[in-house]
């Protein structure tokens, strides 16, 4: 098994350190690791150092850095417009996004979202995707943290101002002719791929998001879950990308 990951604020600059707070909390009492054992420490800004535990104290470990490291940002870079789903769908969807390497994710307040996110809900719900992230991103272990758009939700026109700003943007939408698979992809930028809630994407929001530049695509013959679709595109532009 790999050696785990731990997000700290700040790499430490000299040679040794004490791992605490929650992050030191989980390494000593949940994942119970000893003298000896080796971790990955990232500032989730790309900057990596691989360390070795040499004291375990209560809920701490002190370490030695062995190694540092650095990975750059991707370019293209992904970002995921998510339509806002009920439950823990959009938890699911911004999990799993992670851990196939999404960039940033934007709420949508589409049309049909069944859910909208409004007042004190609206940032719980908001925090509750960025700690998803973070979670899934030390899965991962992943150098880079995916961002979580500041605001608690991004209207139509909001994203269609995204879109405009890309290199390149795509919506999923079951009626499209063209396929994700065979899109031209930009050697550099932003690509923008929209992912509409469970009830779908309106005309009018096709409409709107295809004059701002988005291209409506397809990944298949399936129609798929606002929890996986976006999953399973981004699992298609990693590959054309040369991530994967």
């Amino acid at each position: 098994m790999s050696a785990p990951l731990f997000l700290v604020e700040a790499l430490p600059t000299g040679d040794s350190l004490t791992l605490d707070g929650p992050e030191g909390h989980h390494a000593a009492t949940v994942q119970r690791l000893r003298v000896g054992e080796e971790l990955l420490l990232t500032d989730g800004r790309g900057g990596t150092a691989t360390a070795v535990v040499t004291a375990v104290g209560r809920g701490t470990l002190d370490l030695d850095v062995t190694s540092r490291g650095y990975a750059d940002a991707a370019n293209p870079r992904l970002v995921v417009v998510q339509g806002i789903a009920k439950g823990d769908r959009g938890d699911l969807a911004v999990q799993a996004m992670t851990e196939v390497g999404v960039d940033e994710i934007v709420p949508w307040a589409a049309s049909r979202c069944v859910v909208q996110w409004r007042g004190d809900r609206g940032g719980r719900a908001r925090q509750k995707w960025v700690a998803t992230a973070r979670e899934a991103a030390k899965q991962a272990r992943r150098p880079w943290l995916p961002v979580v758009a500041g605001s608690p939700d991004e209207s139509t026109a909001t994203v269609a101002r995204r879109v405009a700003g890309a290199a390149a943007a795509y919506v999923l939408h079951e009626d499209a002719t063209d396929r994700l698979t065979t899109a031209d992809l930009p050697d550099s930028g932003e690509v923008v791929l929209v992912v509409g809630p469970e009830g779908g994407i309106t005309d009018a929001e096709v409409g709107v998001l295809a004059g701002a530049g988005a291209r409506p695509v397809r990944l298949g013959p399936s129609v798929l879950r606002t929890s996986t679709a976006g999953v399973a595109a981004l699992s298609v532009l990693s590959t054309r990308l040369g991530r994967w």
